[in-house]
C-alpha cells in the first residue's frame, strides 16, 4: 500500500481519532475521519447512513472512496457509539484494514 495518509495521521496525532483494541476499531466522529480521507486524495463515490428505527438517531453508515490519482480504493463502515458523535469506525485502505496508519 503505496498511500500517502498525511491528513488522517494528523487526524490521529491531535487526538481527533483513536485506536481502541477492545473494539478493533476507531474510535471518533465520522464526518472527521471521511473529510481527512478526501484531503489525502479521495472522492467520495458511495455514501449510506443508517437510523435507528425507535428515534431516527443516526446508527452508523458506509462511506467509499477513490483516489483518481493513485486508482487507490478507501472505504469505512461506522457504528454509531451511545454518546454521540463518536462512534467506531472501520477504515480500509485497497482492501487492507488500517489499524495504525503509516507515518
Amino acid at each position: 500500500m503505496n498511500v500517502v495518509m498525511s491528513s488522517l495521521n494528523a487526524l490521529r496525532d491531535h487526538g481527533g481519532m483513536s485506536w481502541s483494541e477492545r473494539k478493533h476499531g476507531w474510535t471518533g466522529v465520522p464526518e472527521r475521519i471521511l473529510d481527512a480521507l478526501a484531503r489525502d486524495g479521495f472522492d467520495e463515490c458511495k455514501r449510506a447512513v443508517t437510523t435507528s428505527r425507535r428515534d431516527s438517531q443516526s446508527a452508523g453508515g458506509v462511506w467509499q472512496g477513490l483516489n483518481p490519482r493513485t486508482g487507490s480504493g478507501a472505504s469505512a463502515i461506522w457504528v454509531t457509539d451511545p454518546t454521540p458523535p463518536d462512534a467506531t469506525i472501520f477504515i480500509q485502505i485497497d482492501g487492507a484494514s488500517i489499524t495504525r496508519p503509516e507515518r
